[in-house]
């Protein structure tokens, strides 16, 4: 069965990474201009897509089933909950809590659900990126998928204590004494 939304991105991914090895680096000046009538559709923009071909190509992930992944629950986000209506909010990265911050013993989780929120909802700034070199440290430490990680923030909504609960759950089943 083809999914439509999921070939375009492929075609918007391969096009991005052959552009980012040929040295169009700059995201202002990043030619995917064409795509951008599409991403809009499925509320996307032309920094989701420039900053997963730049981590791939320098950083070797994420790879594109994740980049799939996440941006199909993005597309279901805004076309289910915001009714195709981008959000007019947008994050204030200065507001993120500091990259060494805690919950219950586990680093980064209290700056990865404000971001991962953000994502979900269509709000973050250009500066800042769901699923960074940082936030993928969070995952692999807790054996957590990213796009696993924003389908329980999109489920527990607003409840911190949801996602708190479920990730420490998540971590002593990953890591038994």
């Amino acid at each position: 069965m083809k999914n439509f939304h999921q070939q375009k991105l492929v075609q918007i991914w391969e096009k991005a990474v052959a552009l980012y090895e040929a040295g169009h680096q700059n995201t202002e000046n990043f030619p995917i201009d064409d795509e951008i009538p599409f991403l809009i559709q499925i509320g996307m923009n032309k920094i989701d897509v420039f900053d997963f071909a730049e981590d791939w190509i320098c950083e070797g992930e994420p790879d594109l089933a994740t980049f799939l992944l996440i941006h199909e629950l993005r597309r279901d986000y805004f076309w289910e909950e915001q009714n195709r209506v981008p959000s007019t909010n947008v994050l204030d990265s200065t507001t993120l809590p500091s990259k060494d911050s805690e919950i219950k013993g586990i680093r980064w989780l209290p700056r990865i659900i404000p971001k991962a929120r953000a994502k979900l909802k269509g709000e973050l700034p250009p500066d800042t990126m769901f699923c960074c070199g940082g936030d993928r440290n969070f995952f692999h430490h807790n054996k957590i998928h990213p796009s696993e990680f924003l389908s329980l923030i999109r489920r527990a909504k607003d409840d911190d204590t949801k996602i708190i609960d479920w990730v420490v759950h998540r971590v002593k089943q990953s890591n038994p004494k």
